[in-house]
Protein backbone atom coordinates (compact mmCIF):
# COMPACT_ATOMS: atom_id res chain seq x y z
CA UNK A 1 0.00 0.00 0.00
CA UNK A 2 1.45 3.39 -0.91
CA UNK A 3 2.21 5.63 1.53
CA UNK A 4 -0.62 8.74 2.46
CA UNK A 5 -0.21 11.90 0.56
CA UNK A 6 -2.39 14.86 1.96
CA UNK A 7 -1.26 17.25 -0.38
CA UNK A 8 -3.76 20.39 -2.27
CA UNK A 9 -2.10 22.03 -5.34
CA UNK A 10 -4.43 24.82 -7.23
CA UNK A 11 -3.36 25.78 -10.16
CA UNK A 12 -4.54 27.47 -13.56
CA UNK A 13 -7.19 25.81 -15.56
CA UNK A 14 -5.21 25.88 -18.96
CA UNK A 15 -7.60 24.47 -21.58
CA UNK A 16 -10.83 25.69 -23.01
CA UNK A 17 -12.76 22.19 -23.47
CA UNK A 18 -15.34 21.70 -25.88
CA UNK A 19 -17.76 18.92 -26.32
CA UNK A 20 -16.22 18.25 -29.87
CA UNK A 21 -13.24 16.16 -31.23
CA UNK A 22 -9.80 17.61 -29.64
CA UNK A 23 -6.54 18.01 -31.60
CA UNK A 24 -3.20 16.32 -30.85
CA UNK A 25 -2.25 19.26 -28.46
CA UNK A 26 -5.29 18.67 -26.28
CA UNK A 27 -4.77 15.48 -25.57
CA UNK A 28 -1.41 15.77 -23.66
CA UNK A 29 -2.98 15.82 -20.02
CA UNK A 30 -3.69 12.76 -18.53
CA UNK A 31 -5.84 9.33 -19.60
CA UNK A 32 -7.71 6.96 -17.72
CA UNK A 33 -7.94 3.33 -18.69
CA UNK A 34 -10.77 1.37 -17.60
CA UNK A 35 -11.47 -2.14 -18.16
CA UNK A 36 -15.62 -1.59 -18.92
CA UNK A 37 -17.13 -4.54 -17.50
CA UNK A 38 -14.65 -4.33 -14.33
CA UNK A 39 -14.98 -0.79 -13.40
CA UNK A 40 -18.57 -0.11 -12.22
CA UNK A 41 -21.40 -1.46 -11.93
CA UNK A 42 -24.71 0.17 -12.83
CA UNK A 43 -26.41 0.37 -9.13
CA UNK A 44 -26.46 2.86 -7.14
CA UNK A 45 -28.46 1.75 -3.63
CA UNK A 46 -24.77 0.70 -2.37
CA UNK A 47 -25.20 -3.31 -3.39
CA UNK A 48 -22.61 -3.21 -5.91
CA UNK A 49 -19.73 -3.61 -3.28
CA UNK A 50 -20.77 -7.15 -3.27
CA UNK A 51 -21.07 -8.46 -5.88
CA UNK A 52 -18.39 -10.98 -6.67
CA UNK A 53 -16.27 -11.48 -9.82
CA UNK A 54 -14.13 -14.26 -10.18
CA UNK A 55 -11.30 -13.50 -12.78
CA UNK A 56 -10.32 -16.59 -12.98
CA UNK A 57 -13.13 -18.08 -14.88
CA UNK A 58 -12.93 -15.49 -17.64
CA UNK A 59 -16.80 -13.85 -17.51
CA UNK A 60 -18.41 -11.09 -17.67
CA UNK A 61 -19.36 -9.61 -14.65
CA UNK A 62 -21.37 -6.80 -14.61
CA UNK A 63 -19.60 -3.54 -15.30
CA UNK A 64 -21.16 -1.26 -17.54
CA UNK A 65 -21.32 2.09 -18.78
CA UNK A 66 -23.62 3.55 -17.42
CA UNK A 67 -21.70 2.25 -14.49
CA UNK A 68 -18.44 4.55 -15.52
CA UNK A 69 -20.78 7.55 -15.84
CA UNK A 70 -22.00 7.35 -12.07
CA UNK A 71 -18.20 7.12 -11.09
CA UNK A 72 -17.18 9.86 -13.22
CA UNK A 73 -16.03 11.86 -9.95
CA UNK A 74 -13.98 9.22 -8.95
CA UNK A 75 -12.00 9.68 -12.32
CA UNK A 76 -12.16 13.66 -12.50
CA UNK A 77 -11.27 13.97 -8.96
CA UNK A 78 -7.97 12.08 -9.60
CA UNK A 79 -7.16 14.82 -12.52
CA UNK A 80 -7.53 12.90 -15.48
CA UNK A 81 -9.25 14.38 -18.61
CA UNK A 82 -9.95 11.66 -21.09
CA UNK A 83 -11.74 7.85 -20.19
CA UNK A 84 -9.99 5.29 -22.93
CA UNK A 85 -12.73 2.37 -22.64
CA UNK A 86 -12.68 -1.18 -24.08
CA UNK A 87 -14.16 -1.80 -27.30
CA UNK A 88 -17.54 -1.55 -27.32
CA UNK A 89 -18.78 -3.80 -30.06
CA UNK A 90 -20.27 -7.24 -29.98
CA UNK A 91 -17.70 -9.51 -29.81
CA UNK A 92 -18.22 -13.32 -30.04
CA UNK A 93 -20.88 -14.74 -27.27
CA UNK A 94 -20.41 -17.57 -25.10
CA UNK A 95 -17.57 -20.08 -23.97
CA UNK A 96 -14.70 -20.20 -26.17
CA UNK A 97 -11.09 -22.09 -24.95
CA UNK A 98 -10.40 -18.23 -23.52
CA UNK A 99 -13.23 -18.18 -21.74
CA UNK A 100 -16.24 -16.07 -22.13
CA UNK A 101 -14.77 -12.35 -21.83
CA UNK A 102 -11.65 -11.94 -24.30
CA UNK A 103 -9.26 -9.74 -22.72
CA UNK A 104 -11.93 -7.53 -22.06
CA UNK A 105 -13.89 -7.94 -25.64
CA UNK A 106 -10.85 -7.97 -28.37
CA UNK A 107 -12.41 -10.40 -29.76
CA UNK A 108 -14.62 -8.34 -32.37
CA UNK A 109 -17.96 -10.29 -34.32
CA UNK A 110 -20.13 -7.28 -35.57
CA UNK A 111 -18.52 -4.20 -35.83
CA UNK A 112 -22.34 -2.63 -36.43
CA UNK A 113 -23.73 -3.49 -33.25
CA UNK A 114 -22.54 -2.79 -29.53
CA UNK A 115 -21.65 -5.31 -26.73
CA UNK A 116 -24.54 -5.74 -25.23
CA UNK A 117 -23.27 -7.02 -21.89
CA UNK A 118 -21.83 -2.69 -21.82
CA UNK A 119 -25.05 -1.22 -22.41
CA UNK A 120 -27.11 0.47 -25.30
CA UNK A 121 -26.22 3.37 -27.70
CA UNK A 122 -28.27 5.38 -25.62
CA UNK A 123 -25.87 4.57 -23.03
CA UNK A 124 -22.79 4.99 -25.15
CA UNK A 125 -23.86 8.24 -26.36
CA UNK A 126 -25.30 9.28 -22.71
CA UNK A 127 -21.08 8.39 -21.33
CA UNK A 128 -20.04 10.76 -24.31
CA UNK A 129 -21.93 13.29 -22.95
CA UNK A 130 -21.26 13.06 -19.77
CA UNK A 131 -17.72 13.29 -19.76
CA UNK A 132 -18.37 16.50 -22.07
CA UNK A 133 -20.18 18.23 -20.29
CA UNK A 134 -17.09 17.95 -17.69
CA UNK A 135 -15.04 19.31 -20.27
CA UNK A 136 -13.53 15.73 -20.62
CA UNK A 137 -12.78 13.67 -23.80
CA UNK A 138 -14.07 9.99 -24.53
CA UNK A 139 -11.44 7.56 -26.60
CA UNK A 140 -12.74 4.39 -28.05
CA UNK A 141 -10.62 1.71 -28.75
CA UNK A 142 -11.07 -0.08 -31.86
CA UNK A 143 -9.84 -3.62 -33.89
CA UNK A 144 -9.63 -3.55 -37.00
CA UNK A 145 -7.31 -5.87 -37.51
CA UNK A 146 -9.42 -8.80 -37.27
CA UNK A 147 -12.55 -10.46 -36.42
CA UNK A 148 -13.68 -13.57 -34.73
CA UNK A 149 -16.39 -16.47 -35.75
CA UNK A 150 -17.79 -18.98 -33.41
CA UNK A 151 -16.83 -22.30 -34.74
CA UNK A 152 -17.36 -23.70 -37.01
CA UNK A 153 -16.23 -20.40 -38.98
CA UNK A 154 -19.07 -18.70 -40.66
CA UNK A 155 -18.27 -15.57 -41.90
CA UNK A 156 -21.99 -14.21 -42.71
CA UNK A 157 -22.18 -13.60 -39.04
CA UNK A 158 -19.20 -11.59 -38.94
CA UNK A 159 -20.55 -7.76 -39.75
CA UNK A 160 -19.92 -5.88 -42.41
CA UNK A 161 -17.43 -8.44 -43.98
CA UNK A 162 -19.41 -11.39 -44.54
CA UNK A 163 -17.61 -12.54 -47.21
CA UNK A 164 -13.99 -14.35 -47.81
CA UNK A 165 -12.83 -12.29 -50.15
CA UNK A 166 -12.87 -9.28 -47.62
CA UNK A 167 -9.84 -11.12 -45.66
CA UNK A 168 -6.54 -12.95 -46.45
CA UNK A 169 -6.42 -16.76 -46.75
CA UNK A 170 -7.98 -17.95 -43.52
CA UNK A 171 -4.96 -19.94 -41.46
CA UNK A 172 -3.38 -20.35 -37.95
CA UNK A 173 -0.94 -17.46 -37.53
CA UNK A 174 1.55 -18.61 -36.69
CA UNK A 175 4.04 -15.06 -37.73
CA UNK A 176 2.73 -12.42 -35.92
CA UNK A 177 5.00 -10.26 -37.70
CA UNK A 178 2.71 -11.23 -41.36
CA UNK A 179 0.34 -8.83 -41.96
CA UNK A 180 -1.21 -10.59 -44.64
CA UNK A 181 -3.32 -12.67 -42.23
CA UNK A 182 -6.51 -10.80 -40.84
CA UNK A 183 -8.67 -8.24 -42.95
CA UNK A 184 -7.75 -7.57 -46.44
CA UNK A 185 -6.66 -4.12 -45.98
CA UNK A 186 -5.15 -3.58 -49.11
CA UNK A 187 -8.60 -4.08 -50.94
CA UNK A 188 -9.86 -1.00 -51.50
CA UNK A 189 -13.67 -2.09 -50.81
CA UNK A 190 -12.13 -2.88 -46.98
CA UNK A 191 -10.36 0.36 -47.11
CA UNK A 192 -13.68 2.33 -47.75
CA UNK A 193 -16.17 0.21 -45.73
CA UNK A 194 -13.29 0.86 -42.59
CA UNK A 195 -13.25 4.20 -43.25
CA UNK A 196 -16.71 4.88 -43.72
CA UNK A 197 -17.71 3.09 -40.64
CA UNK A 198 -15.43 4.96 -38.57
CA UNK A 199 -16.21 7.97 -39.55
CA UNK A 200 -20.02 6.87 -38.27
CA UNK A 201 -19.06 5.51 -35.12
CA UNK A 202 -17.41 8.92 -34.20
CA UNK A 203 -20.35 10.96 -35.04
CA UNK A 204 -22.82 8.91 -33.66
CA UNK A 205 -21.02 8.69 -30.34
CA UNK A 206 -19.28 11.81 -30.13
CA UNK A 207 -16.04 10.80 -29.83
CA UNK A 208 -12.75 12.34 -29.15
CA UNK A 209 -10.13 9.82 -29.98
CA UNK A 210 -9.12 6.25 -30.84
CA UNK A 211 -7.14 3.85 -29.11
CA UNK A 212 -5.84 1.64 -32.40
CA UNK A 213 -5.46 -1.97 -31.28
CA UNK A 214 -3.21 -4.55 -33.05
CA UNK A 215 -1.52 -1.76 -35.03
CA UNK A 216 1.61 -3.62 -36.24
CA UNK A 217 -0.36 -6.40 -38.47
CA UNK A 218 -1.76 -3.68 -40.50
CA UNK A 219 -0.23 -2.30 -43.13
CA UNK A 220 1.17 1.59 -42.30
CA UNK A 221 -0.46 2.65 -45.52
CA UNK A 222 -3.78 1.62 -44.38
CA UNK A 223 -3.51 2.96 -41.34
CA UNK A 224 -2.44 6.64 -42.97
CA UNK A 225 -6.22 6.71 -44.81
CA UNK A 226 -7.63 5.34 -41.67
CA UNK A 227 -6.79 7.49 -39.23
CA UNK A 228 -6.86 11.09 -41.60
CA UNK A 229 -10.56 9.35 -42.59
CA UNK A 230 -11.06 9.83 -38.73
CA UNK A 231 -10.18 12.87 -37.98
CA UNK A 232 -9.68 12.66 -34.14
CA UNK A 233 -6.75 12.04 -32.40
CA UNK A 234 -5.36 8.62 -32.76
CA UNK A 235 -2.79 6.61 -30.47
CA UNK A 236 -1.73 3.01 -31.51
CA UNK A 237 -0.77 0.11 -29.94
CA UNK A 238 2.64 -1.09 -31.19
CA UNK A 239 3.95 -4.00 -29.68
CA UNK A 240 7.51 -3.88 -30.28
CA UNK A 241 10.81 -3.61 -27.92
CA UNK A 242 12.53 -1.88 -30.41
CA UNK A 243 12.14 2.12 -31.06
CA UNK A 244 13.12 1.63 -34.55
CA UNK A 245 10.63 -0.48 -35.34
CA UNK A 246 7.79 1.63 -33.64
CA UNK A 247 9.54 5.00 -35.06
CA UNK A 248 7.84 4.70 -39.26
CA UNK A 249 4.31 4.56 -37.42
CA UNK A 250 4.88 7.57 -35.63
CA UNK A 251 4.19 9.07 -38.73
CA UNK A 252 0.77 7.64 -39.82
CA UNK A 253 -0.93 8.11 -36.21
CA UNK A 254 -0.91 11.27 -34.10
CA UNK A 255 0.74 9.00 -31.20
CA UNK A 256 1.89 5.37 -30.12
CA UNK A 257 2.14 3.21 -26.90
CA UNK A 258 5.52 3.89 -25.44
CA UNK A 259 5.77 0.11 -25.03
CA UNK A 260 9.56 0.26 -25.83
CA UNK A 261 10.16 2.03 -22.93
CA UNK A 262 7.59 -0.13 -21.09
CA UNK A 263 9.50 -3.27 -21.62
CA UNK A 264 12.57 -1.77 -19.64
CA UNK A 265 10.74 0.41 -16.65
CA UNK A 266 9.88 -2.58 -14.99
CA UNK A 267 12.98 -4.31 -14.44
CA UNK A 268 14.37 -0.89 -13.38
CA UNK A 269 12.44 -0.43 -10.34
CA UNK A 270 12.28 -4.14 -9.42
CA UNK A 271 15.28 -4.57 -7.69
CA UNK A 272 18.26 -2.59 -6.62
CA UNK A 273 20.56 -5.06 -8.52
CA UNK A 274 19.28 -3.79 -11.64
CA UNK A 275 19.86 -0.24 -12.82
CA UNK A 276 18.42 2.44 -15.05
CA UNK A 277 20.95 2.75 -17.65
CA UNK A 278 18.55 0.46 -20.12
CA UNK A 279 15.34 2.85 -19.39
CA UNK A 280 17.73 6.12 -19.81
CA UNK A 281 19.34 4.68 -23.30
CA UNK A 282 15.56 3.28 -24.83
CA UNK A 283 14.24 6.66 -23.54
CA UNK A 284 16.96 8.99 -25.72
CA UNK A 285 16.57 6.76 -28.52
CA UNK A 286 12.97 7.56 -29.12
CA UNK A 287 13.51 11.10 -28.50
CA UNK A 288 15.76 10.90 -31.68
CA UNK A 289 13.98 8.49 -33.69
CA UNK A 290 10.20 9.59 -33.00
CA UNK A 291 8.18 12.23 -35.31
CA UNK A 292 7.99 14.53 -32.66
CA UNK A 293 10.21 12.92 -29.93
CA UNK A 294 8.44 10.91 -26.99
CA UNK A 295 5.95 13.93 -27.13
CA UNK A 296 3.31 11.76 -28.75
CA UNK A 297 3.50 8.81 -26.84
CA UNK A 298 1.49 7.46 -24.35
CA UNK A 299 3.32 6.79 -21.37
CA UNK A 300 2.03 3.85 -18.72
CA UNK A 301 3.37 1.44 -16.49
CA UNK A 302 0.32 -1.13 -16.41
CA UNK A 303 -2.25 -2.67 -19.14
CA UNK A 304 -5.17 -5.23 -19.59
CA UNK A 305 -2.55 -7.27 -20.98
CA UNK A 306 0.36 -7.34 -18.79
CA UNK A 307 1.07 -8.27 -15.00
CA UNK A 308 -0.10 -5.63 -12.53
CA UNK A 309 3.40 -3.99 -11.01
CA UNK A 310 2.20 -4.69 -7.68
CA UNK A 311 2.64 -8.49 -8.55
CA UNK A 312 6.01 -8.37 -9.53
CA UNK A 313 6.86 -6.76 -6.56
CA UNK A 314 5.42 -6.54 -3.21
CA UNK A 315 7.57 -3.32 -2.03
CA UNK A 316 5.26 -0.38 -1.50
CA UNK A 317 8.29 1.85 -2.22
CA UNK A 318 9.35 0.54 -5.91
CA UNK A 319 6.19 0.36 -6.56
CA UNK A 320 5.55 4.46 -5.25
CA UNK A 321 8.51 5.54 -7.44
CA UNK A 322 7.70 3.03 -10.38
CA UNK A 323 4.12 4.85 -10.47
CA UNK A 324 5.60 8.90 -10.59
CA UNK A 325 7.18 7.41 -14.16
CA UNK A 326 4.10 8.59 -16.70
CA UNK A 327 3.59 11.49 -15.11
CA UNK A 328 7.13 13.15 -15.45
CA UNK A 329 7.79 11.55 -18.79
CA UNK A 330 7.28 13.40 -22.11
CA UNK A 331 4.30 11.95 -23.11
CA UNK A 332 0.69 11.57 -22.29
CA UNK A 333 -0.05 9.60 -18.64
CA UNK A 334 -2.15 6.68 -18.92
CA UNK A 335 -3.03 4.86 -16.02
CA UNK A 336 -4.74 1.66 -15.65
CA UNK A 337 -7.95 1.60 -13.30
CA UNK A 338 -6.95 -0.03 -9.75
CA UNK A 339 -3.75 -1.17 -8.19
CA UNK A 340 -5.09 -4.86 -7.33
CA UNK A 341 -4.24 -8.19 -9.68
CA UNK A 342 -1.53 -10.37 -10.57
CA UNK A 343 -0.91 -11.69 -13.91
CA UNK A 344 -3.66 -12.00 -16.68
CA UNK A 345 -6.17 -12.33 -16.21
CA UNK A 346 -6.27 -11.43 -12.40
CA UNK A 347 -5.16 -8.13 -13.77
CA UNK A 348 -9.02 -7.38 -13.90
CA UNK A 349 -10.21 -7.39 -10.67
CA UNK A 350 -13.44 -5.36 -9.87
CA UNK A 351 -13.14 -2.17 -8.84
CA UNK A 352 -16.56 -1.60 -7.10
CA UNK A 353 -14.69 -3.94 -4.09
CA UNK A 354 -12.51 -1.27 -3.23
CA UNK A 355 -15.73 1.43 -2.71
CA UNK A 356 -13.65 3.82 -5.01
CA UNK A 357 -11.90 5.09 -1.88
CA UNK A 358 -10.85 8.98 -2.45
CA UNK A 359 -8.71 8.51 0.93
CA UNK A 360 -6.51 6.11 -0.68
CA UNK A 361 -2.67 6.31 -0.80
CA UNK A 362 -2.84 5.25 -4.46
CA UNK A 363 -5.74 7.68 -5.25
CA UNK A 364 -4.24 10.73 -3.31
CA UNK A 365 -0.79 10.60 -5.00
CA UNK A 366 -2.17 10.33 -8.40
CA UNK A 367 -4.08 13.28 -7.76
CA UNK A 368 -0.95 15.25 -6.56
CA UNK A 369 0.62 13.74 -9.30
CA UNK A 370 -1.91 14.96 -12.07
CA UNK A 371 -2.12 18.59 -10.35
CA UNK A 372 1.36 19.35 -10.04
CA UNK A 373 1.83 18.83 -13.74
CA UNK A 374 -1.31 20.29 -15.05
CA UNK A 375 0.39 23.09 -12.76
CA UNK A 376 3.53 23.19 -14.79
CA UNK A 377 1.86 22.99 -17.81
CA UNK A 378 0.34 26.55 -16.96
CA UNK A 379 2.68 27.80 -15.37
CA UNK A 380 5.82 26.82 -17.72
CA UNK A 381 5.54 27.76 -21.84
CA UNK A 382 7.87 25.53 -22.68
CA UNK A 383 6.96 22.37 -20.40
CA UNK A 384 4.83 20.61 -23.16
CA UNK A 385 7.89 20.97 -25.56
CA UNK A 386 11.31 20.47 -23.45
CA UNK A 387 12.30 17.05 -23.49
CA UNK A 388 12.77 15.30 -20.42
CA UNK A 389 16.50 15.16 -19.15
CA UNK A 390 18.59 13.25 -17.14
CA UNK A 391 20.86 13.96 -15.13
CA UNK A 392 23.60 12.87 -12.23
CA UNK A 393 22.50 12.36 -9.14
CA UNK A 394 26.06 11.28 -7.84
CA UNK A 395 24.87 7.89 -5.56
CA UNK A 396 24.15 3.99 -7.07
CA UNK A 397 20.37 3.17 -7.68
CA UNK A 398 18.86 5.98 -7.89
CA UNK A 399 17.64 7.96 -11.27
CA UNK A 400 17.18 11.97 -11.72
CA UNK A 401 14.49 13.53 -14.19
CA UNK A 402 14.11 16.80 -15.06
CA UNK A 403 11.18 18.38 -16.51
CA UNK A 404 11.21 21.90 -15.20
CA UNK A 405 9.23 23.26 -13.35
CA UNK A 406 9.23 19.20 -12.23
CA UNK A 407 12.41 17.20 -10.93
CA UNK A 408 11.78 13.96 -10.04
CA UNK A 409 14.23 12.08 -7.87
CA UNK A 410 13.33 7.94 -8.06
CA UNK A 411 15.12 4.90 -6.48
CA UNK A 412 14.57 1.32 -7.14
CA UNK A 413 16.38 0.67 -3.74
CA UNK A 414 13.08 -0.89 -1.65
CA UNK A 415 12.07 -0.01 1.75
CA UNK A 416 13.51 -2.77 2.90
CA UNK A 417 17.62 -1.62 2.74
CA UNK A 418 19.36 -0.84 5.39
CA UNK A 419 21.32 1.96 3.50
CA UNK A 420 19.53 5.21 2.76
CA UNK A 421 19.65 6.58 -0.52
CA UNK A 422 20.99 10.54 -0.78
CA UNK A 423 20.25 12.55 -4.41
CA UNK A 424 23.05 14.91 -4.76
CA UNK A 425 22.07 16.67 -7.84
CA UNK A 426 24.56 19.67 -9.13
CA UNK A 427 23.36 20.37 -12.10
CA UNK A 428 21.64 23.92 -11.66
CA UNK A 429 18.35 22.98 -12.11
CA UNK A 430 16.41 25.84 -9.89
CA UNK A 431 17.44 28.82 -9.19
CA UNK A 432 19.97 29.57 -6.32
CA UNK A 433 18.47 29.24 -3.04
CA UNK A 434 15.11 28.50 -4.50
CA UNK A 435 12.35 27.52 -1.67
CA UNK A 436 10.74 24.53 -3.03
CA UNK A 437 8.12 21.60 -2.43
CA UNK A 438 7.95 17.67 -2.65
CA UNK A 439 4.65 17.47 -3.55
CA UNK A 440 3.86 13.82 -2.41
CA UNK A 441 4.90 15.19 0.89
CA UNK A 442 4.70 18.49 1.22
CA UNK A 443 8.05 19.04 2.75
CA UNK A 444 9.85 22.43 1.73
CA UNK A 445 13.49 22.90 1.25
CA UNK A 446 15.91 25.07 -0.38
CA UNK A 447 17.84 24.41 -3.61
CA UNK A 448 22.09 24.92 -3.12
CA UNK A 449 24.36 27.52 -4.07
CA UNK A 450 24.47 26.45 -7.74
CA UNK A 451 20.55 25.78 -8.26
CA UNK A 452 21.00 21.94 -7.23
CA UNK A 453 19.49 19.53 -4.39
CA UNK A 454 20.65 17.23 -1.88
CA UNK A 455 17.60 15.09 -0.42
CA UNK A 456 17.74 11.98 0.97
CA UNK A 457 14.92 9.46 0.58
CA UNK A 458 12.57 8.21 3.10
CA UNK A 459 12.43 4.31 3.11
CA UNK A 460 12.99 4.58 -0.56
CA UNK A 461 9.96 6.33 -1.78
CA UNK A 462 10.18 8.81 -4.56
CA UNK A 463 10.35 12.79 -4.25
CA UNK A 464 8.60 15.08 -6.75
CA UNK A 465 10.15 18.53 -6.58
CA UNK A 466 8.50 22.04 -7.69
CA UNK A 467 9.00 25.66 -6.52
CA UNK A 468 6.69 26.54 -4.24
CA UNK A 469 5.66 29.14 -6.08
CA UNK A 470 4.19 26.75 -8.57
CA UNK A 471 2.59 24.96 -5.30
CA UNK A 472 0.51 28.33 -4.43
CA UNK A 473 -0.46 28.95 -7.98
CA UNK A 474 -3.92 30.11 -7.98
Amino acid sequence: MLYSVIFSLTFVSFFCWESSAADAQQWRSALHLPVTDRFALDVSDGTAYNVPCNTSVLQYCGGTWRGIINQLDYIQGMGFDAVWISPPFANVEGPTPFGELIMGAYWPQDLTSLNPHFGTANDLKNLSASLHSRGMYLMLDVVVNHMVSSRPINTTAMYPFTDLSNFHDLCWITDFSDQTQTFDTENPQVIETLNNWVTDVISDFGVDGLRLSTVKYVSKHFWSTFTAQAGVFTMGEVFSVDPKYTSPYTEVMDAVIDYPTWFELAPAFLSPQDDFNALKDIVKQSQDLYTGGTFMTGSFLENHAHPRFGSLTNDTARQANALVWPFIHDGIPILYYGLSGGERPSNQEALWKTRYDPEHAFYTMVTSLNKARKAAIASEEYFLITPMQFLDANAENTLVVSKPPMLALLTNIGSQQMTSVRWNVTHPVFKRGEHLVDILTCRSYFSGENGGVSIQSDEGMPKVSVPILLHRTK
